[in-house]
């Protein structure tokens, strides 16, 4: 089993670790102290050793961050996590902030008295980040101080740096060599005039250099740090116990491998331009830069928006790893089916999933920890279930279950809301207002040039017809055998990213009522061009594929709620999912999805 069932937040711990830092604020002479879900590589995901927040606080969820001040601690939280982060730290000690409505200026404006020092890991912070809060901070009489770590100086057991092997991601499977990768983006910079370019996302590191690492469960990265020369040299500073030698031999001469330790003194001997994203490049490599000789200019990281566009062979592996792991999940829908109701717990069905996931001798490992929540539990958008906290599947309950995939040759990740014996009118109406938003970013054509925030509303525009709607965004950006969220892409009321062809996204509205039960339904989408149609512009439009093919359940879906048109497509989708996976099924699970995609 990839995943475990233990209870990794630790409520009551949170007290005794908080005023133990509070002790290292009086020693410091500081006001508080920020503590980020975040690591030296400002990606999304970290290593155990370096989940502080978790440690510190007992929330666990994928985003958010904690300001420890002397009499209050914050811990600020998006939508998504506003019932989680309520079971997770000790409401006493810990206070829930709901963010980014509320923001951490005005928050600390309110909280520390003019003339306060809050102190911060310039390693664990964005450029971008800082200069934005000291910017909010600047008639508050409130100071930043740049004073390294202070919750691993009372870390006793803090875990060890990972060490995970690096191998290599064959040009077979990313229809471009490292070589033509360094040599596109090295052009791009002499372009700008730029003579470097800083890298830290560990996701762009590993799609720039065509290798995987295992530094970081569920995603296949390695930890590391890159500059990228104008002449299309890297030098990569990675642990040397990493890399074998046919890594090794796949870097090449024009990849110069040296010790992380050595990066920011390389960074201080730098010349000429060098380019840093503010939006994922820590302060503390501005400092280094500062420091030196190098004249700095802000920009993107060079490698994001290549990575979100994929190549025609990275499509058509994920079209491939799609049809295998909706193969895996239509077995398992099978199995759920056959058994009778309320025999089943929410591990069992993460068990039996990730059964079937192994037995097609691909899975190289999940892309998240599996969502399996029945009833409430399916109301906490991220939840992750544990021995304390699963629980029984019961008859007129519905399941949320998200769950992925992590394949050579591509990433998955799908959610269907299945029943539990026979489910009441109000879910299938809930329920079939989300999926007729699905339905609605699926088939929908738009002109070239918009972005996620211009679409979104169209997924949720048959919930807010009824005064619903979802603290989420409707979809993220998926990478190529690489990390299940990815950037910049998305579908978001924030998201301003143009979507151009080649990019994968999750396509995945819900709707959640607390105490009582989710819904969510997710398919994967890739951006193509749109043929022009007869009688309409002669302008460049766009159109999303479905990669994923699986039943959507039909028990669920108040019919006469569909138009024609939504009718139309939910057939028509089920019937492409029985002609694209019924060749690899057993024939049990045949005879299921023949039945589970009869017309409506």
């Amino acid at each position: 089993m990839f995943q475990s069932f233990h209870e990794t937040a630790r409520p009551e711990q949170g007290p005794a670790r908080l005023a133990d830092l509070r002790e290292v604020l009086d020693r410091e002479g500081l006001d508080g102290f920020l503590v980020p879900r975040a690591d030296v590589h400002q990606g999304e995901y970290v290593a155990p050793r370096d989940d502080r927040l978790a440690w510190l606080t007992g929330f666990t969820g994928s985003a958010g961050f904690c300001a420890a001040l002397r009499d209050v601690s914050g811990v600020f939280i998006d939508g998504r996590y506003r019932t989680q982060v309520k079971a997770q730290v000790d409401l006493g000690h810990f206070t829930p902030v709901p963010w980014p409505e509320t923001a951490l200026a005005a928050w600390l404006g309110e909280q520390l008295p003019e003339g306060g020092v809050l102190g911060l890991d310039p390693w664990l912070h964005t450029v971008g980040e800082i200069a934005a809060l000291q910017a909010a901070l600047a008639s508050s009489g409130i100071a930043l101080s740049e004073v390294g770590n202070l919750v691993d100086r009372i870390w006793a057991d803090q875990p060890e740096a990972p060490l995970g092997p690096v191998r290599v991601q064959d040009v077979a499977l990313t229809g471009l060599s490292h070589a033509e990768k360094r040599q596109a983006l090295a052009t791009e910079l002499r372009r700008a005039g730029e003579d470097a370019a800083v890298i830290t996302l560990p996701d762009s590191l590993a799609w720039l250099l065509n290798i995987r690492g295992s530094d970081i469960p569920r995603n296949p990265v390695a930890h590391g740090f890159a500059v990228l020369h104008s002449d299309a040299r890297v030098d990569l500073f990675i642990e040397a116990a990493k890399l074998t030698p046919a890594v090794r031999t796949h870097l090449g001469d024009e990849v110069s491998v040296q010790a992380p330790d050595s990066f920011a003194a390389a960074l201080g001997q730098l010349t000429g331009t060098v380019r840093l994203d503010k939006n994922s490049v820590p302060l503390a490599v501005q400092r280094a830069l500062e420091a030196g000789k190098a004249q700095i200019t802000l920009g993107r990281d060079p490698a994001i928006l290549p990575k979100a566009c994929k190549t025609a062979v990275e499509i058509a592996g994920s079209r491939e790893a799609h049809l295998r792991d909706g193969a895996a999940m239509c077995e398992f829908l099978s199995w759920y089916d056959a058994q009778p109701v309320g025999t089943l717990s929410e591990i069992d069905l993460v068990r039996q999933l990730e059964g079937y996931r192994a037995a097609t001798n691909a899975l190289e490992e999940i892309s998240f920890d599996t969502i399996s929540g029945t009833g409430p539990n399916g109301a906490v958008i991220h939840y992750r279930v544990t021995e304390a906290t699963n629980a029984q599947l019961q008859d007129g309950h519905l399941v949320v279950l998200d769950s992925g995939g992590q394949y050579v040759d591509g990433t998955t990740d799908i959610t269907r809301t299945l029943p539990v014996g026979s489910v009441g009118a109000e879910e299938k109406a809930c329920f079939t207002r989300v999926l007729q938003g699905m339905i609605a970013i699926s088939q929908l054509r738009f002109p070239r040039g918009l972005s996620g925030r211009d679409i979104d509303g169209f997924a949720r525009a048959p919930l807010w017809a009824a005064g619903l709607d979802y603290d989420h965004g409707t979809g993220h950006g998926v990478g190529s055998y690489l990390c299940v969220h990815e950037g910049p892409q998305g579908i978001s009321r924030r998201n301003t990213e143009v979507l151009r062809p080649g990019m994968i996204l999750s396509n995945e509205p819900g709707y959640y009522r607390e105490g009582a039960f989710g819904i969510r339904i997710e398919n994967l989408i890739v951006v193509e061009e749109a043929a022009n149609l007869p009688g309409g512009d002669p302008r460049p439009m766009l159109q999303f594929e479905t990669l994923t093919y699986v039943p959507i359940d039909r028990r669920l879906i108040a019919a006469d709620m569909l138009s024609p048109e939504e009718r139309d497509w939910i057939n028509a989708y089920h019937v492409a999912c029985r002609d694209k996976i019924s060749p690899r099924l057993s024939a049990e699970a045949r005879l299921w999805l023949a039945t589970m995609t009869a017309p409506l």
